[in-house]
């Protein structure tokens, strides 16, 4: 059957009452975190020792980052957040557990003693990302069958499921989880990665970006080829829906029979670090909090708009995004 199309205005309202109840969306966040270090310094001088640029650093800073960057803009937004996932036992899981601390984000990391905690280092220089420099371990199979008995443990409480899929090796048992959760009835949104989305068969919304959607199923030649490759994926992994994020193309949600287009509303793109993390947790705090899934796009349609104009890991806050 054809999909009937649509296309949702760039509205700025917004129920109160969904506003409201953010504060009472249960979000539980499972997946690869990892700890984002910038160093920031002023470039004046190639070095003579290679035709690289000498940044002498003058500033530093840390965010959460992957998963852990997701469960930072929920909170951000308010909701209550929780989150699961595998550290070493080493100075950026310290650092890490401080910060989600300080969010009032319930931790539930595991340490797995024979890794390093997954770290990206950027070297920022006049306000230019010069280099990325990341520090990463598959975590071990005995932490991740911990890892699955805590998630049955936790999962009953919490309404929003989110699975953030950084191809780190965190998430190897998702196809349980996405089992387990919608057994229980609950909401399961999924940042896909890698070549095959069959492990995330019966979650409820996947928000691929365009890359990942060619991988999967091939490169689209128009509008009407894309939506047919769309939902037959939707279909064959039984989802509610499929929200392709399209960089300035906006959105397109795919659902039984329809297809819904969010145009971009970014107003200038510095940064797109994290973007999909800013996307995916304003989608599960709008549903948490009762939102239809199209308000839920639009409203994450319009985060992801803003937070590509700030640099590096971003969240947005709910002033930014209830401004007219």
């Amino acid at each position: 059957m054809a999909s009937a199309v649509r296309f949702s205005p760039a509205s700025n309202n917004v129920n109160n009452d969904i506003v409201s109840a953010w504060s009472q969306a249960r979000i539980l966040i499972v997946g690869d975190v990892m700890l984002d270090r910038y160093w920031f310094g002023e470039v004046n001088r190639i070095s003579p020792e290679a035709p690289v640029p000498v940044v002498r650093v003058e500033r530093k800073e840390e965010r959460l980052g992957g998963a852990a960057n997701v469960a930072r803009n929920t909170a951000s937004l308010g909701a209550q957040t929780a989150l699961l996932g595998v550290t070493g036992d080493d100075e950026p899981a310290r650092v890490m557990d401080a910060m989600l601390g300080e969010m009032g984000i319930r931790s539930h990391l595991n340490r797995d003693a024979s890794i390093s905690t997954i770290v990206k280092l950027r070297v920022i220089g006049r306000q230019q990302q010069l280099v990325r420099i990341d520090f990463e371990e598959a975590p071990t199979d005995t932490v991740l069958r911990d890892k699955l008995t805590q998630f049955n443990s936790l999962v009953a409480d919490y309404d929003v499921i989110i699975f953030s899929d950084y191809a780190k090796g965190g998430l190897v048992n998702v196809a349980e989880m996405i089992a387990t959760a919608r057994k229980l009835g609950k909401r399961i949104l999924v940042d896909p990665k890698g070549d095959d989305f069959a492990r995330y068969a019966g979650a409820s919304i996947l928000t691929p970006n365009k890359s990942e959607m060619v991988r999967i199923v091939g490169q689209w030649k128009n509008e009407e080829d894309l939506t047919a490759r769309a939902q037959k994926l939707r279909a064959d992994l039984d989802l509610e829906a499929l929200l392709l994020t399209r960089s300035e193309e906006g959105m397109s949600l795919y659902r039984e029979g329809e297809v819904t287009h969010f145009p971009t509303m970014a107003r200038e793109v510095f940064d797109v670090s994290g973007a999909g993390d800013t996307v995916i947790g304003t989608l599960a705090v709008m549903l948490g909090a009762g939102a239809s899934l199209v308000d839920a796009v639009t409203m994450a349609n319009r985060a992801g708009g803003i937070v590509v104009g700030k640099l590096g890991t971003a969240t947005v806050t709910c002033e930014e995004l209830l401004a007219g």
